[in-house]
């Protein structure tokens, strides 16, 4: 019994049925994992179709959008052509460049639709300074009443101005320099350049998006001394210009746009816009004077911050792709010899 209980005692075999408990729990791992493995080859290979075909369709919108920049490019080419030689070259609303086209189906399932506009029936944001770093009175004076007519304090017109100009210290005591912006979360400085983007506005401290909302129908960021076009200005941009507590166009804008589109020809004239200007204390306004220059140049050139004809137009572009949906903004320019050629594009409106 001694020497029984001295030798060493042999381990047990495991029982068959604990040997078959193994083998079933190892082949459901592996089945997990070929599964797990499957799925995500799977998924990867329809992610990456996918993404084939999202970047497919967004060349295609491009493609779509170009033609449809050519297309506004004839339209303004015909116009020149038609007024080159005229007594009036002025560029007004019933010409035919403003209506809308579309929606057209391009090819079968992809559809376009498109809208030309007067970037230059907008308030110029960049002609509130002038290439000297002095603020124009009249520009600051037409923008202030401008944000008064759409419900916003004037003293954004001073922090426009000192965001433009390549000085550090306020120009008034509503302006703000690098001193305000560094204090912001997180802090930066002032652009200290004209404005490429009307959205820079958002940047302003404490501004906001329902400001910007409000404000934005009726600016452009285009080059310094671009003249606002008299005949397709909008009528709270037309008022912004006229005496203070006058508002001769906007108070009725549907009649506004029913007599304009009944005119045959630019509305307001001229004539009749001068006698507002005047009645505002600014300067006398001349006709339309003759381009010079291009985009480089820094607009028409001329020191008249007013006119009848117009260089930048802004194409909306809506196109539909299955149930894909994209937008192209062009902006478009034409020079003096009729040329159309885009400028800047974007994804968003502004």
């Amino acid at each position: 019994m001694s020497a029984r209980r001295g030798q060493r005692q042999r381990p047990r075999a495991k029982s068959p049925h604990a040997q078959r408990g193994i083998a079933l729990l190892v082949a459901i791992l592996l089945v997990a994992l070929g599964t797990i493995i499957a799925a995500a080859v799977a998924y990867e290979n329809v992610m990456t179709a996918r993404r084939g075909t999202a970047t497919f369709a967004l060349d295609q919108a491009l493609l779509i959008g170009e033609g449809a920049e050519a297309l506004a490019a004839y339209g303004l080419r015909q116009i020149k052509t038609n007024t080159r030689g005229s007594a009036s070259q002025d560029i007004y609303v019933g010409q035919g460049w403003d209506k809308p086209y579309g929606p057209l189906e391009v090819v079968p399932g992809v559809m376009l639709t498109a809208g030309l506009e007067d970037a230059q029936g907008r308030f110029n944001l960049n002609n509130l300074v002038r290439p000297d770093d002095s603020p124009d009175p009249v520009q600051i004076a037409a923008f202030t009443k401008l944000l008064e007519i759409v419900g916003l304090e004037p003293k954004w017109a001073g922090f426009v101005v000192d965001w433009i100009d390549m000085d550090i210290a306020p120009s008034n005591p509503d302006g703000a320099e690098d001193s305000v912006y560094m204090g912001q979360t997180p802090p930066y400085r002032t652009a200290n350049r004209y404005i490429t983007s009307t959205t820079e506005l958002l940047a302003l401290p404490g501004f906001g998006a329902d400001r910007y909302k409000r404000l934005a129908p009726y600016l452009s960021a285009l080059p310094y001394g671009t003249q606002l076009n008299v005949c397709t200005a909008d009528p709270v941009v037309l008022d912004a210009f006229g005496p203070p507590g006058v508002n001769q166009y906007s108070t009725d804008v549907e009649q506004f746009t029913k007599n304009r589109a009944a005119a045959g020809g630019c509305f307001p004239t001229m004539a009749t816009f001068r006698t507002g200007v005047a009645a505002a204390g600014q300067p006398p306004v001349q006709g339309t004077p003759q381009v010079q220059g291009g985009v480089q140049g820094g607009g028409t050139g001329s020191n008249q911050p007013f006119g009848t004809t117009s260089q930048y137009f802004r194409l909306t572009s809506f196109i539909t792709i299955g149930s894909a949906e994209f937008n192209l903004y062009s902006l478009l320019y034409q020079d003096g010899t009729g040329a159309v050629r885009p400028i800047q594009r974007s994804f968003t409106p502004d």
